[in-house]
């Protein structure tokens, strides 16, 4: 890629046409995002609705649980439902950062006939997705869901700048919490491209960096030193993790959503090639994180073997079994992918 970026041959050469099509034509749309939010569904589906209003239509932003504390800067964010409009005459459903209905949560389950019967977008950069809706766009080279729609609005003739700078700060959010401030491997030339046109339309780099990775209320702080303070290796030291138990929630005063961040701090590991965060479920599964390092364990083969899946360096899945048992389980997968690395 040459020092000058062509933004609109790269949308042009990136967004199917399909996927162009279909947003272009609907009149209101159902931008869902997957469970747990994190800022890149979050961004990209209200980068979605912004697309949509600003060629006269109408949409409404959907998640299964409520957008975390954390991400009350974003404008709009406000918008998000918990289910549906029961008033609204759907005739789209984009699904954002994931592919399938078991991704979204209850939301789906609640609404299944609605999700069943509308025309489905997937739009998605996770390399495990599969799923491809009636317009499929999953592309497992982008860094994040929000690189594409950034994309997706330069090929719309959306400005960037469009809501005031909403949408270009939506978007970087997604962007910046999916590379860590383009620390991690996947922020690619074309990701750094979007990312400098995202700044240039008004996207406040500097702060939404600083409100994602260096901003915690106290109580997020002792949540992580709890964790911390029970981590664990292998007699190898090649996995290493610990485990978010529901009780240190309420020790703390904390939210389920204010474990974000602590598996980033497990995979700063300079032994470690697999790095896991076990969550205790008040359904009594497991969530589990997981990161490696590069060059050695894929982590969607890791968490593949629960159900998971998610990018070769960061991979997530819930094992059906209360905590202790999914530890053994994990760590048995995790031990034996480790012991097969070499350097």
């Amino acid at each position: 890629m040459s020092a000058t970026v062509d933004l609109a041959a790269l949308a042009r050469d990136a967004v199917p046409p399909a996927v162009l099509a279909a947003l272009r034509d609907c009149r209101h749309v159902l931008a869902v995002c997957h469970e747990h939010p994190d800022a890149d569904t979050i961004g990209a589906a209200l980068g979605i609705c912004m697309l949509v209003e600003s060629m006269g239509g109408r949409a409404t932003a959907v998640c299964s649980d409520p957008v975390p504390p954390l991400y009350a800067f974003l404008p709009g964010v406000e918008r998000f439902r918990t289910d549906p409009d029961p008033t609204g005459a759907y005739d789209l459903l984009v699904l954002l950062d994931c592919a399938a209905d078991e991704r979204v949560g209850p939301v789906a389950t609640r609404h299944a006939d609605l999700f069943g019967r509308l025309p489905r977008i997937v739009i998605d950069h996770h390399a495990s997705n599969d799923g491809t809706g009636d317009a499929g766009w999953i592309d497992a080279g982008s860094a994040a869901t929000c690189e594409l729609v950034a994309l997706l609005a330069v090929r719309l003739g959306t400005p960037l700048d469009a809501a005031g700078g909403a949408l270009a700060t939506a978007l970087m959010a997604g962007i910046v919490m999916d590379t860590a401030t383009f620390a991690h491997p996947n922020a690619t030339p074309r990701t750094l491209a979007v990312s400098a046109a995202l700044v240039d339309a008004g996207a406040p780099l500097s702060d939404i960096s600083r409100r994602l990775y260096r901003t915690k209320p106290d109580a997020q702080l002792r949540l992580f030193g709890r964790v911390l303070d029970r981590l664990e290796t292998s007699p190898d030291r090649r996995v290493i993790w610990s485990t978010l138990r529901l009780a240190d929630l309420e020790a703390t005063g904390s939210l389920p959503a204010h474990s974000e961040g602590i598996i980033d701090l497990l995979a700063q590991s300079e032994v470690a090639e697999v790095s896991m965060l076990l969550k205790e479920q008040p359904d009594g599964t497991t969530r589990l994180s997981v990161r490696t390092k590069p060059g050695g364990v894929d982590a969607t083969v890791l968490t593949g073997a629960f159900g998971g899946g998610g990018h070769a360096r960061a991979a997530g899945a819930t094992i059906e079994d209360p905590l202790p048992r999914a530890i053994t389980r994990a760590l048995e997968v995790a031990e034996r992918l480790a012991a097969e690395v070499r350097r």
